[in-house]
């Protein structure tokens, strides 16, 4: 079975997962049509797989930002699937691509991706560098949430950068949640200590808590950020339940740094990959998972509340190669009805 008729078969009649695979669709074009039509020209290029092929493969899947160690991973594994399967056409291997790109993210892992609510109240702490979407992903998470019928409490604990309480304000009024808030200037474990009691006496089911962006002195951020947790798991032991970290897909392997650096500072739980959509080079999904063993709970697929969608392996590799598996699909569908 094809991979794309595995796709279909699983979100069959499951109206939101269709529309949803969709978003990944149109939020991966970019990336699809420098991606997949450098593949296309290879695949025309070399009627037989063969080393020349694979080489040429390689540079490609480097170029979309995949990373070095996947890539190795990736081409050792379709080297043997292709002996395996005898392949030998080159038009037959796109498929398994799709297949061994699901399998490297997944890694036998279930579940990764979902948030880990708990009974009472969830603290979700949102760390990353200012200007990667990070209030913008605050406040869709915090109207995701509210549609699936959880109360949201936002704290405001960027106290730091200019206008960034205001900005978090904004979408509260906007999403229609509560923002706790001090000054300007203000200690932002002080604010976290105010928003976790104000959370807890109002029976609220998620509290989402924004902070500081900086990265200049590692020092500095590490010792806000370590405060700030112990404030929060002293008022409820075992928070925060998440920390994500957001990213800006844009800015590639900068992001896999951030990351890197976020990791040292900070247990993060899961990466938030904001402006997928607006990039060519979407394969860094695989790059964070691969190298830094932190999964991708969330993706930007575009500027609508509702274009922050959960991440799902399966329709990423869908959305990487859209037009190919739907053609695969109408072939297999013309067999099949001779």
């Amino acid at each position: 079975m094809s991979f794309f008729k595995k796709l279909k078969d699983k979100f069959a009649g499951n109206t939101e997962a269709e529309e949803s695979t969709e978003k990944y669709k149109e939020g991966l074009a970019k990336t699809r049509i420098g991606f997949t039509s450098k593949i296309n020209d290879l695949v025309a290029k070399y009627r037989k797989v063969d080393e020349d092929f694979f080489e040429e493969l390689e540079e490609i899947l480097l170029q979309a930002d995949v990373g070095f160690e996947t890539v190795i991973e990736l081409m050792d594994d379709l080297r043997f699937e292709v002996q395996r399967k005898n392949v030998k056409d080159t038009s037959n291997v796109q498929s398994v691509i799709s297949e061994k790109l699901v399998e490297i993210y997944e890694a036998g892992e279930a579940e990764i991706n979902e948030i880990n609510f708990v009974e009472g109240l969830t603290v979700i702490l949102m760390v990353g560098v200012n200007g990667v979407g990070k209030t913008t992903t605050i406040g869709k998470l915090a109207h995701r949430f509210k549609n699936e019928g959880k109360t949201v409490m936002l704290a405001a604990g960027d106290t730091f950068r200019a206008g960034a309480i205001e900005q978090l304000d904004v979408w509260g009024k906007r999403v229609g949640v509560d923002v706790i808030k001090q000054s300007e200037g203000s200690d932002p474990a002080a604010v976290m200590y105010d928003a976790v009691r104000s959370a807890k006496s109002r029976g609220v089911d998620v509290l989402i808590c924004d902070t500081a962006g900086r990265l200049q002195n590692k020092v500095n951020l590490m010792n806000e950020l370590q405060k700030v947790h112990r404030v929060i798991s002293r008022e409820i032991p075992g928070a925060p339940h998440e920390v994500l970290l957001a990213l800006d897909a844009t800015t590639g392997q900068n992001a896999m740094l951030q990351a890197q650096t976020f990791k040292e500072v900070t247990d993060v739980t899961g990466i938030v990959l904001t402006k997928l959509d607006g990039t060519a080079k979407g394969g860094i999904v695989l790059a964070i998972r691969n190298k830094l063993k932190i999964p991708v709970k969330f993706v930007g697929l575009g500027e609508k509340l509702d274009d922050l969608q959960p991440f799902d392996a399966q329709k990423y590799v869908y959305g990487l190669f859209a037009e190919e598996l739907d053609k695969e699909q109408e072939l297999e569908d013309a067999k099949a009805d001779k």
